[in-house]
Order: structure tokens, then C-alpha cells, then sequence
């Protein structure tokens, strides 16, 4: 099965979300997604506790944010996840929600100038969009609607010109803005076909270096058609869950790398026609995209497997010097990402400057010999009375 599915006709997906979170934001609706992750509750005593009961989630993408950081929150809801991380990120950093239904953002709103005056400094920001169109702010278009009323097939097109402009010369979310996109339980609210803009925009959103942390439901195998008939189980975060391999594999396709599972709900949520549906919450980075320069590095690979393979096809052995790129060097010594820690990095001992870089051969042996990195002259002897392997850590 390759995953596809086309979503019914007989009913419309996108107003039977809103018209279902809507209740959700107006009284408490149990049975809406499946927290699994116990919140850290140095985060949560703050909170107003209509915040806590009306939001709807499956995980917390919050626990892999830091301090500084600008974060996104797509699908902000009761602004639960938002006021979180406006803890975590501190006074200098910020943090966006954003919602498509009305009566969830004046939910978030209502507490932004509480939670201001509780934390001394006010970070948080809600606003009006598709997470699938994070470029377009609603808010501006409901505006010109409100002047350039639509009343007919050709004054459509005068709407979606706006709307294109409003993109491109006053986008709600700019490109590489934000340095963390996280998001809990929402994106299997999305329609089917907008599911490929959706993991595009997040990529677009991120800058350099950032990443996506997202919690979200999803399923071992596709939906039977009877499921994705059903509208009650699309507005419950079921018949729009993809399967748990295609979910990592768009994130690869719209361009991300160091995709991992940081959490997996071990017991399924729901089982339904004998498909499991669960909690998974998963990290993926966007890393630059410049040329591959020949900079004499290498990376060796710790283990414990004999042999692993990265997204572009790397292939490193274990204990065994592999020539990289100086791209790929920075992204597998980079501190704090994916690949780091079981990664060795070995620098040239006379730097090459980017500019004067050679463009790096793919098809070249992978393996790297040492003289390489230390240069062809590299001659250089050193025996001391005073050099010792054996320090305070050492085994002798």
C-alpha cells in the first residue's frame, strides 16, 4: 500500500473539524484525542484551568524547546501548549500560535494579558490562518472581504488575487522565521489532499538548523473506507491519521533529515476495524542546502551497529573513517542534533577555507585516508618524557 486516499465526497471534512472544536472550546468535550505525556507541572500551576480543561491533545512537543527560542504552534487551541512554552522560552524568546477556529482563539486570547502579568513579561501572540497556508493571515483577509464583499463567480478571482498578495507582501509566517514548529495532535485534521502543503509550509516556516517536534495520532494500517466515510471519526483525530511509516516518510519527503521517534504510545488509544490508532511524537531538522565542498574530513561512526545510512545516502561503518562533505560534516558534529553523539568528527589539521574549496566527489571512495586530514607533508614526530596517556581518567 502506498498510502493514498481519497477523502469522501458526502460530507465536508474541514467544517465538521471546526464545527466539533468549536463545542470543544465552548465546554469541555471528552474523549477528543488521548493525552499520554504527563506535563511538567512547574508549567502547568499557572495555568487557568478552563485553558487546561478545553485543550485536546495527544503529547508535549513543549518538553524539546529551549530557552531563547522563537516556536510556532500550529493548531494553538485553548493555548494550553502556547503558555508552556512561553516559560520555556523565556522573556527572550517568543512564541505564535495559530488556529483556524474562531472560538479557540478567543479562548487563547482570553488569558494572554493573565498569563503577561503572572510571568512578568508578555511573549505570546495568537493569530488567525490555516496551518496548511501559514503565509496567508486571515485576520487581513476577512478584512478585505469586509469591503470587497464576494457576490459573484468572477469576484472570486479578485479575492484569490488578494490573497495571493497578501502572501507575498505580508505573509503571517515568513520564510525561515522560526526556530522551533511543534504541534499536538492536529495535523491528522488536515484534509488528505492538503497533507503534502502541510509538511511543505512547515519546512518553508523553519530556518536553518531548526526543527519540527510534533505530537500526533496515527495509525498501523490505512483506514478502511467505511472509517474514512464517517465524519465523527475525522473530527476525532481518527480517518486523518496517516500510517506511522508514511508519517515519517512526508517529513523526509518536504525535505527534512534527523527524523526520529522520540515517544510511542505503547497500548493503542483506539482500535477500530482492527486498525491501532496511537500517539506518536516525532523530531525532524531542516538543515542547509549548500553545495558539498571538499574540506578533508572524515566521521567515524561509534556503533553500535555494524553499518547505518543517512538521509542522503551516506554510508558509515563502524570504527571506519568516512569521507564527508563539509555539509555533512557540520550537520552530523552539530551539538544538540541527531547524530552527534554517536558521531566522531575528524578536522583537517590545516583548515580549508569554504572559498577555496573543491567541490566534493560523491562517487569517490567513501573511506578517508589519515593523510588527508593531516596533509601529505605532515611528518611531524613528538616524544616527551612529560607526555602521558595516563591523566586522572585515564586506566593506568
Amino acid at each position: 500500500m502506498n498510502g493514498s486516499r481519497s477523502t469522501p465526497a458526502r460530507h465536508d471534512v474541514e467544517g465538521g473539524v471546526l464545527q466539533r472544536y468549536k463545542e470543544g472550546a465552548l465546554k469541555v468535550e471528552a474523549g477528543l484525542c488521548c493525552p499520554t505525556t504527563p506535563y511538567d507541572y512547574r508549567f502547568m500551576e499557572l495555568l487557568p484551568d478552563e485553558i487546561i480543561e478545553k485543550d485536546y491533545g495527544c503529547g508535549d512537543p513543549s518538553a524539546y524547546v529551549s530557552e531563547g527560542e522563537t516556536v510556532l504552534d500550529l493548531g494553538s487551541g485553548s493555548g494550553k501548549i502556547c503558555y508552556i512554552l512561553s516559560q520555556k522560552v523565556t522573556s527572550s524568546g517568543s512564541v505564535i500560535g495559530v488556529d483556524f477556529n474562531d472560538e479557540m482563539l478567543a479562548l487563547s486570547h482570553k488569558y494572554v494579558d493573565y498569563m503577561g502579568s503572572k510571568l512578568g513579561y508578555h511573549n505570546v501572540s495568537f493569530r488567525k490562518a490555516r496551518i496548511q497556508d501559514l503565509a496567508l493571515d486571515l485576520e487581513l483577509a476577512q478584512k478585505w472581504l469586509q469591503t470587497h464583499p464576494v457576490r459573484s463567480v468572477e469576484q472570486i478571482s479578485a479575492f484569490e488575487a488578494e490573497c495571493d498578495r497578501l502572501r507575498q507582501e505580508k505573509p503571517l509566517i515568513p520564510d525561515a522565521s522560526v526556530d522551533v514548529v511543534v504541534s499536538n495532535c492536529v495535523l491528522n485534521l488536515v484534509r488528505p489532499q492538503d497533507k503534502r502543503k502541510l509538511f511543505a509550509e512547515i519546512y518553508r516556516a523553519l530556518k536553518t538548523n531548526g526543527r519540527a517536534v510534533i505530537s500526533d495520532i496515527v495509525c498501523d494500517e490505512e483506514p478502511t473506507p467505511s472509517i474514512l466515510a464517517n465524519p465523527d471519526l475525522w473530527s476525532g483525530c481518527i480517518a486523518g491519521a496517516l500510517r506511522e511509516d508514511r508519517f515519517l516518510e512526508m517529513f523526509a519527503e518536504a525535505g527534512f533529515s534527523g527524523i526520529e521517534i522520540l515517544s510511542r504510545q505503547a497500548e493503542p488509544w483506539r482500535v477500530i476495524e482492527g486498525i491501532e490508532f496511537r500517539s506518536l511524537t516525532i523530531r525532524a531538522f531542516k538543515y542547509k542546502e549548500d553545495p558539498c565542498l571538499e574540506c578533508n574530513q572524515a566521521l567515524i561512526y561509534k556503533g553500535p551497529w555494524l553499518s547505518v545510512s543517512d538521509d542522503e545516502g551516506h554510508l558509515f561503518y563502524r570504527g571506519q573513517r568516512t569521507a564527508v562533505c563539509d555539509k555533512t560534516f557540520s550537520v552530523m558534529t552539530r551539538p544538540g542534533g541527531p547524530y552527534s553523539a554517536n558521531m566522531i568528527g575528524i578536522s583537517p589539521h590545516n583548515e580549508v577555507p569554504l572559498d577555496e574549496a573543491a567541490p566534493f566527489d560523491c562517487k569517490r571512495p567513501a573511506t578517508r585516508h589519515p593523510g588527508e586530514t593531516k596533509g601529505l607533508e605532515y611528518r611531524l614526530t613528538i616524544i616527551s618524557d612529560e607526555a602521558s596517556c595516563c591523566g586522572p581518567d585515564a586506566c593506568c
